[in-house]
Formats: structure tokens, sequence, C-alpha cells
């Protein structure tokens, strides 16, 4: 089982920095303005020959009952519970404050065992807020530069002292992607990203499926900043889903901050396999939600849509079938893709969100028989000539799929570059149709065939 340790301190003394250092990613958002990270945030760390889970948490501060900053102390609070063991962090630089007392005290009633953290200890200035730390009472401060990397030999040791001994038949467990056969990675959590403009109801939904409050929500937008993953297990099936800050139009962006939170939330769109865009009921296929939804095409994710609060919609006759209607023609490009209507409140609509999830990852993951493949490639082709150059029609030789994830296609032919978008839209629409292929991207790569004449030279007349 693996251990677990919590970073905890006030606001911006480098906590998200020395989890990122120890995941050895940049997964958490870092930035000088105090109160970056809302939610509680969790990665397998490494340190030297120490495998470990981390958690990243909000900084401790007071606020008043029910104020997001209560309720962002009540995640800290859940991970301290959660952790078998507490890093407690100060700003070396700034030395002992008022509250890095009072929390101090907070971090030993825990009763969990605490190695003290001195971090930004690079220079004079930090070994004298150092040395402060010992008026803490919990023990010898590990002075480390969490941004540079120093001291991370000292922290090992502390964390060493700590940790149960690992056996090295438990690195053995581990499985390189190589050697996962198809039965194993169909076992594997579907990586899930949710997204869509702020305040359309991406953390309410995830709280209600895991049937708890993990993420913060607030009717304020832009609560959201960090991509948060989560672990869900729905009828059997393991499920690995992000929550995302809110996307809105480049324009609208001009604080730093957001411009982090945004761009972290694109990173969790490339990551994931299947992307559930999420619309407000009330407000919906706006200019933004099609741009979102051009991105995961461009990305190449399986996409969902999901319509929320449908709790607060006028109930009328074939609404279902308008939104079916809608969809296609405000995103032509993943015509047939998944639509549903839910409610992350009410949890209204909330199996068949997660069956369309399923389903649009098992397209996205669909390999053709090539045999299949060619019949209707010579039937397309009949039905539809291709296009004409320079009064020569273009000659199209066969089509392989060369992978799936999504599903790709290799067109050999004569004059790549002359074949009009509009023939390959044609070829692919074609394809959706055919075989099934509702909402998931296809791509068609054009390869021209070798010539086997090209190297003998005309003779001369």
């Amino acid at each position: 089982m693996s251990f677990t340790i919590a970073i905890i301190g006030r606001p911006n003394v480098g906590k998200s920095t020395l989890f990122n250092r120890l995941v050895g990613q940049k997964l958490a958002l870092v930035d000088d303005e105090p109160g970056v990270t809302r939610d509680r945030r969790e990665g397998q760390a490494k340190l030297y020959d120490l495998d470990f889970t981390i958690i990243d948490t909000a900084g401790l501060d007071e606020g008043a009952k029910g104020s997001l900053t209560a309720r962002m102390q009540e995640q800290t609070e859940t991970a301290i519970e959660l952790a078998d063991a507490l890093m407690f962090v100060i700003d070396a630089r700034v030395g002992l404050t008022p509250t890095d007392r009072a929390f101090a005290d907070f971090a030993r009633k825990a009763n969990k065992p605490v190695v003290l953290v001195a971090n930004k200890a690079e220079g004079k200035h930090g070994e004298i807020g150092a040395m402060e730390s010992y008026a803490l009472g919990l023990g010898d401060p590990v002075q480390i530069s969490a941004e540079h990397g120093e001291g991370m030999g000292d922290l090992h040791e502390a964390l060493s002292a700590l940790m149960p001994e690992t056996s090295e038949a438990d690195d053995d467990d581990i499985a390189d992607d190589e050697d996962i056969s198809e039965e194993e990675a169909a076992q594997r959590p579907i990586r899930v990203a949710i997204v869509g403009r702020p305040n359309a109801g991406k953390s309410t939904l995830i709280n209600h499926l895991l049937g708890e409050e993990r993420l913060l929500t607030s009717p304020e937008a832009g609560t959201t900043r960090d991509s948060i993953a989560v672990e869900i297990t729905w009828q059997g099936r393991q499920f690995r889903v992000f929550d995302t800050a809110g996307l809105r139009r480049r324009s609208r962006i001009e604080e730093k901050l957001e411009k982090l939170s945004v761009a972290d939330a694109l990173r969790a769109v490339r990551f994931a396999e299947v992307v559930v865009m999420m619309m407000d009921a009330q407000n919906k296929f706006e200019e933004q939600d099609l741009r979102i939804a051009d991105l995961i095409e461009r990305e190449g994710r399986a996409i969902v849509l999901a319509v929320n609060k449908w709790d607060l919609v006028e109930r009328k006759p074939n609404q279902i079938s308008q939104l079916r209607i809608d969809a296609d023609h405000w995103l032509p490009q993943v015509k047939g893709a998944p639509i549903v209507a839910v409610s992350g409140l009410m949890g209204e609509g909330i199996d068949r969100l997660m069956t369309a999830i399923q389903q649009a990852y098992a397209v996205w993951n669909r390999r053709l028989p090539t045999a299949a493949l060619n019949r209707w490639f010579e039937q397309a082709i009949q039905a539809s000539p291709s296009p004409a150059v320079s009064g020569r029609r273009l000659k199209l030789n066969y089509i392989t799929q060369v992978k799936a994830r999504p599903p790709s296609f290799v067109l050999f032919c004569s004059r790549a570059d002359a074949i009009p978008r509009s023939y390959l839209r044609y070829l692919t629409n074609s394809l959706r149709e055919t075989f099934d292929l509702p909402g998931t991207p296809i791509r068609i790569t054009l390869r021209e065939k070798a010539n086997p004449f090209a190297h003998k030279r005309k003779r001369p007349s």
C-alpha cells in the first residue's frame, strides 16, 4: 500500500512548487499570488529510491464558516486525515509568522509524523528564517529550495525515517504500456476530461459521481483553477476523471493566473481519451462552446456532449430530439457525437452520460476489417468518382487503417496535393455512416504512391 504524505502550510510558502518537484512534472499551478491552490491534488512522487503518494493542499487560512476559504481549509483537513505523514512548509526568507505558529499547533493535533520543511532557504536570509523555525517545536527543519532543487538529499533522509521499507517485488508489479495486452488495456481506467465554459457545472457533476464534496463548487465563475484528477468506479468500470478550469474566449483572458489555468485545462484535454464538453442548458451552443468542440476534434479525442442544468429547463415535447438536430447542425465535424441532458446537482441523466462515455471510448478504439474497408472504398469511389484536374481524373489506389485512437487511415493516390477538402469530407462522412463511427474524429492522410518509372529518362526524339 502506498505511503501518503500531505504538504501543508500557510499560503505562498512554495507547497505547489515542492509538489511539482517531487512528482517530476508541472502538475500544480504556481504563481506569486497567494491562494492559487484551492482543491487538494494527488500525485505519485519519487525522491531517489523513495516512491510515495503526495497531496498538494490549499494554504491553511482562516475564513468565515461556509465561505470559499473555509471550504478550502476543509479540503486541507481531509487531506491530513488521508495522509500517513505531513510535510509542514514555512517560508525561510520571511521567517516565522503568527499564522505559522497557529497552524503548527494544528499539525501537532493531527497526531501524525511531521517533517518541518524550511523552503526558500537559499542564501543568508533563508538560513536565519530556518533557525527561527526551531521555535515551532516540530524538530529539526529540513532546509530546501524547491524551486532550485537544493536540499533534496536532506529531505530524502528525513522522509526515509518515516516510511516503511518497500520490497523490490512491489516494483515488478508495474508494467510498461508496451507490455500490456489488449485485454489488459480494456480494464485500464478510461481517462475522461470534463471541459466547458466557466460555471457550466463541471465540479458539481463530478461531486455527484463521487458521492461526496471532493471538489470545491461555487456560484462564482472561476472557482476551479487546477485540473484535478479523481478515480471513479461506475458499474464495475474504472474511470480517471479530470475536472478543469472554465474556458473563456482568449480575448477575455487577462490575468496571468487564468492563463495558467486554461493551459492546464488544455493539457488535460490532450491527456484524456474521452472529453465531455459541458454546456449550460439555458445558453447552449454559444460561440465558445463551438470553439471548445473544435479544439477537442483537432486533438483527436472522443467527444461526448453534456447539456447540464437540465432541471432548470421547462420541459417540452421532443426536446431531446431537438438537441440531436441542433448538435449535428452546429457541430458537423463531430456529427453523431453522443449528446446527453444531465443535471449535476440533481443527478439526472448520470447513467446515460456514463454509458455514452463508454460507447464513445469504444468507437474511438475501433479497428475496421480490411476486407470491409476495401469494399466500402470501391463503392464510395463508384458512387462519387474522384475529381478531375486539368482534364485528367485523379487516381485513388487504395486505403488502409494505420491506427485507432482515433481511427486513422492512409489513402494512397496520385497528386495528393490536388485532392480537394470537399472530397475528403465526403469520404469521412461516408466512413462514419457505413461503419457506425458517430462523433469520433476520423483522420485521413494522403500519400502518393511511388512511380516505378520515375527514375527512367525519356528517350531523345
